[in-house]
């Protein structure tokens, strides 16, 4: 019998066993061959309808500046234990770590990238031990977290028994419910709208750029929000292939709408694009592009920040 993933608007309809586009999430049952290799919480989930099989297997941790995630006007100046797993439900050929990002079911249970469990109470104990060097909190980063929402509730709810922080790092394209089932629990978003095209959300990013916008409306109901968009250069000498001077005015426009609907500033983030994963052969976003999109964004935002340039 198959089962309709409803995590993302993918829906994927998975048999048992299968996993869906993200590699992280299952059908109901959890094929034999895998059962050595993952590890997973006694309860049920039911509102997603399928198992997140990557939930704890961690790829990646690491102390981080909380301004690394980018959050600038959250705790400025602290630090934040950052972890990822792997997979994720987007397919961006500029994938900054698609190691573990775009790592395939077969790769990640042959070890490739390897992981390690690690669960919410050994985590938090490590965010806690972490403390005396600035550290705030969690951030859930590097692949896709929300994949595996489960964990991030989990941990969540126990860094906020110890007075952590819990951070969210994601590409907002998952369903509405999954934020509001994180949300009572998360302090801090960093969101990436990857374009204002829903073309090129779903011809290149293989995503939807309207459930974007709705994740992000819905994250500013619960917690302090700050958006992300990676100008990426295009081929030809093509100065960008998803922000055009028209977009930017279009974005601008946008945030400033919701800073008034929600009452709350919201920084915003442009950052350049360096050559990774299969756009190796583009050049890196041109400097005087990104000032001009900058210039853009400040007549209507109050905070706009360059990154990487």
């Amino acid at each position: 019998m198959k089962t309709i993933c409803n995590v993302c608007p993918h829906r994927c309809n998975l048999e048992e066993g299968q996993t869906g586009l993200c590699y992280g999430r299952t059908g109901d049952k959890i094929q034999p061959e895998l059962s050595n290799r993952i590890e997973l919480p006694e309860k049920a989930f039911p509102d997603s309808c399928t198992t997140p099989v990557n939930y704890g297997h961690i790829t990646s941790i690491a102390l981080d500046p909380i301004e690394k995630k980018p959050l600038y006007h959250f705790h400025p100046g602290s630090q934040i234990v950052s972890v990822g797993s792997y997979g994720c439900n987007l397919k961006c050929p500029f994938c900054q770590n698609v190691e573990i990002s775009l790592s395939d079911k077969k790769a990640s249970l042959a070890g490739l990238p390897h992981h390690e469990y690690i669960s919410p109470e050994k985590l938090v104990s490590i965010a806690e031990e972490y403390v005396p060097y600035g550290n705030i909190g969690v951030a859930f980063t590097y692949n896709e977290p929300l994949i595996c929402y489960e964990y991030v509730i989990d941990n969540s709810k126990l860094l906020k028994e110890k007075g952590l922080s819990s951070v969210v790092v994601t590409n907002g394209s998952t369903y509405p419910w999954v934020v509001d089932k994180i949300g009572p629990y998360v302090d801090a978003m960093n969101i990436d709208l990857k374009s204002f095209s829903d073309e090129y959300y779903r011809n290149v990013l293989k995503g939807n750029l309207d459930s974007t916008k709705e994740f992000i409306r819905c994250a500013l109901k619960y917690c302090h929000v700050e958006l992300t968009t990676l100008v990426v250069s295009g081929k030809d000498n093509e100065v960008s292939e998803n922000v055009s001077i028209s977009d930017m005015e279009k974005i601008s426009c946008w945030i400033k709408e919701l800073e008034e609907e929600f009452g709350k500033k919201i920084p915003y983030h442009i950052s350049r694009f360096f050559p990774r994963s299969q756009y190796m052969d583009r050049k890196p976003t041109d400097i005087d592009f990104m000032r001009k999109l900058y210039s853009i964004a400040e007549q209507k935002l109050e905070y706009v920040y360059l990154g990487n340039c």
